[in-house]
């Protein structure tokens, strides 16, 4: 009989400790994701001192044809530079990482040929070629024009796992890519119209 009660004090024990234990994961799972969207991914508006890092980009004409791949100097500018050179939606989505509503712009070429450049940078993203209708309400494509030109990590914000998308020039958050595209690639890049700018081919 002391040894039933024992176990039960024992079991009573555990079973409070694994309780609260659960609450203190929930709690802090919750204060994550608050900071997460408080801090977005790529929010980075204050520039670093020193001297700037070089990364490597994939040069294209506004018809697509691939030129060099260059090295050059990162661009990071303070957040007045970028509020001053950006529109409010696209400071909001390049550099707070924010979305911007669907159907906004979601054919910004009206399928003329061309190439999709960086909003903030210029840097080539896309080429209209690989352009479809994915049925969402924002501009998707199968794959980028390089892919040396942007940078895919890991967004753990809004209780989900996705891949970011950004510019590797400028770290301008561009959207999302998923793997429930078309074919040749099953990739569908999801993007924000806001955070580029179309360059026909031609013009």
């Amino acid at each position: 009989m002391f040894s039933e009660k024992s176990n039960d004090q024992i079991s009573s024990t555990t079973g409070r400790r694994t309780f609260f234990g659960l609450i203190a994961a929930a709690a802090a799972t919750l204060a994550w994701s608050y900071f997460d969207r408080r801090q977005p991914v790529h929010a980075a508006l204050a520039p670093p001192s020193g001297p700037p890092k070089m990364v490597k980009i994939v040069v294209f004409t506004d018809a697509g044809q691939r030129q060099d791949t260059v090295a050059v100097p990162k661009i990071v500018k303070s957040e007045d530079e970028w509020r001053k050179q950006l529109s409010r939606d696209s400071f909001a989505v390049t550099r707070e990482a924010a979305t911007e509503r669907p159907y906004t712009n979601e054919n910004p070429n009206d399928h003329a040929p061309g190439v999709f450049r960086c909003i903030c940078c210029d840097t080539a993203l896309f080429d209209a070629s690989t352009k479809f209708d994915s049925g969402t309400g924002w501009p998707s494509f199968w794959a980028p024009i390089a892919k040396e030109n942007i940078v895919e990590s890991a967004d753990i914000s809004l209780g989900m796992v996705r891949t970011a998308v950004s510019c590797r020039l400028c770290d301008a958050h561009l959207g999302h890519v998923f793997d429930d595209g078309p074919r040749p690639t099953g990739l569908r890049y999801c993007m924000n119209s806001v955070a580029m700018r179309f360059a026909k081919a031609g013009s």
